[in-house]
């Protein structure tokens, strides 16, 4: 007897890998990326009725994408789908030809040129105008998913993660080689709609860490931000076990957050990026000095500003700086908020660049970027965004 497939039950247009496959071919040929694309295993997604082909380079054998299908109607859905401007990027930055350039210049990699900048608009875009293997560091705290109503736009977990997958894969293209990508990450509390409900927390990090994987990045480390015990309880996990102490509720408190430290993926050792250096002094005078953290247990007083919903601490921020990048060094933020990293950036002697949606952030950068860099900051290269206006300033 033959097993009907769970395509054929929902009645989809679009009912096996085949099928998908085809779909996904005219749309490769149409953007003329045919001869440069791979496909991996497609797999239907019947939760959200679509099929997903990974996109893979023939030349570097990674995926680079994804084209997802509307199984019902067989249309492409563009706004899931990768980009082809991007799978051009990521091509171009994966096939290894700027690779080699660098390892000809005597065996060492070009220090990036890029200025102190400040960016309005969508991160997924503005990644496009910046020049690839630019970046030294990348650290973040991507927005929560559906933890406070002002603070998201995104109606599902998978929509979600579809855009913090496109950030990543973006991301690979403007990080120079063997360099770090670090994001500070915690699982989520999605409230229960009514007391016939239950509660849901959602184990974010491990879901980003697959997509990191599946990106081109290699895993390095877990490390464990612990808060002080009590700041958690504003969850209001606990309290019911707290009162009733019955077996089965009992749920702990949350006091910790996730930093997940990434390499982009190389054939070169950590080494490399420190005997390579073109500039011994700058790699001397950024040796970390005696009090460094020895474990992956980071205790930090948490963060709070009346300016932004969620902040993570200065601290925080300097010790991914110190312990990720040499000084003089680019560190890119594609969700700056109101300039945390910047701040630390400037503090340690590395230049940054702060990508931010939300035009009220933006002007708090822009004003906080005068008290970090002084008449300096009119030198701040500003996208979609006013100049910095520093001549008035008084000291």
């Amino acid at each position: 007897m033959l097993r009907t497939t769970v395509a054929a039950k929902r009645k989809y247009n679009v009912l096996d890998v085949k099928a998908a496959k085809k779909v996904a071919t005219f749309w490769l040929q149409q953007a003329k990326l045919e001869k440069a694309i791979e496909f991996g295993l497609p797999e239907v997604d019947d939760r959200y009725h679509v099929w997903r082909v990974p996109l893979v380079g023939k030349t570097s054998r990674e995926r680079i994408g994804e084209v997802v299908i509307d199984a019902y109607t067989s249309l492409i859905a563009e706004d899931k789908s990768t980009k082809p401007e991007v799978l051009e990027s990521r091509l171009l930055g994966r096939n290894g030809h700027k690779r080699e350039k660098t390892r000809k210049q005597n065996g060492t990699y070009v220090l990036s040129s890029l200025r102190n900048t400040i960016a309005q608009g969508d991160c997924e875009e503005l990644f496009q105008e910046l020049p690839a293997e630019s970046i030294n560091l990348i650290f973040t705290s991507p927005p929560y998913y559906n933890a406070r109503p002002e603070y998201t736009d995104y109606i599902t977990y998978e929509e979600y993660l579809l855009k913090i997958r496109k950030i990543i894969q973006n991301a690979h293209r403007v990080l120079a080689e063997g360099c770090f990508f670090v994001m500070n990450v915690s699982p989520v509390l999605v409230r229960r709609a009514s007391r016939s409900e239950a509660s849901r927390r959602i184990a974010v990090p491990f879901d980003m860490h697959k997509l990191f994987i599946e990106e081109g990045y290699d895993f390095i480390d877990d490390i464990v931000w612990e808060k002080p015990e009590g700041a958690g309880w504003a969850t209001g996990r606990g309290r019911r076990f707290a009162a009733d102490r019955n077996p089965l509720q009992y749920k702990p408190v949350p006091v910790t957050e996730y930093i997940l430290v990434y390499r982009k993926h190389t054939d070169k050792l950590i080494d490399w990026n420190i005997r390579a250096h073109p500039n011994k002094e700058i790699v001397k005078a950024s040796r970390i000095g005696d009090d460094y953290e020895r474990t992956n247990i980071w205790r930090i007083k948490p963060a709070h500003d009346p300016r932004h919903p969620a902040i993570f601490p200065v601290e925080l921020a300097e010790k991914v700086i110190r312990y990720y990048s040499f000084k003089g060094d680019v560190v890119l933020d594609p969700f700056a908020g109101i300039g945390t990293v910047g701040e630390a950036a400037t503090k340690l002697g590395r230049r940054f660049v702060l990508l931010e949606q939300n035009p009220k952030y933006i002007s708090i950068i822009r004003e906080e970027a005068k008290s970090w860099l002084g008449k300096e900051a009119k030198q701040v290269n500003t996208i979609n965004c006013a100049p910095i206006d520093a001549d008035n300033m008084l000291f």
